[in-house]
């Protein structure tokens, strides 16, 4: 929220800055300058209500977005979890064979080379 302060505060020095030079600068009546005042104050006042309700809805939308994109995130990793143990199960059975094939692949494979050396 320092940032919005900031902000806020920039564009009040940057109104008061503006409306010295203005005043400084300015070839007009009093009566003209006075009126000029009051209009660029109110159209600034008016500005900064705009800036203050539009800060709000964003911030009210990153809050909202953050709160959906957090369950999503957690949705997704039980999906995930659920997925990997559905795998993991799927493939065990199978891996289990594999591991009892290849122990026979090397079984043989030692018999056929103690075979061989004997010949």
């Amino acid at each position: 929220m320092g940032k919005g302060k900031s902000l806020l505060l920039g564009f009040v020095v940057g109104g008061v800055v503006s409306a010295s030079a203005t005043l400084l600068s300015a070839p007009k009546s009093g009566e003209q300058l006075r009126h000029q005042a009051k209009s660029s104050s109110t159209r600034f006042k008016h500005t900064l209500e705009n800036l203050k309700g539009e800060g709000k809805e964003l911030t009210d939308q990153i809050a909202r977005t953050s709160k959906e994109g957090a369950t999503l995130l957690k949705d997704l990793s039980a999906d995930v979890k659920t997925s990997i143990e559905s795998w993991r199960n799927t493939i065990e059975p199978h891996q289990r064979n594999i591991q009892k094939h290849l122990k026979e692949i090397e079984k043989s494979l030692k018999e056929l080379e103690d075979k061989a050396k004997e010949e």
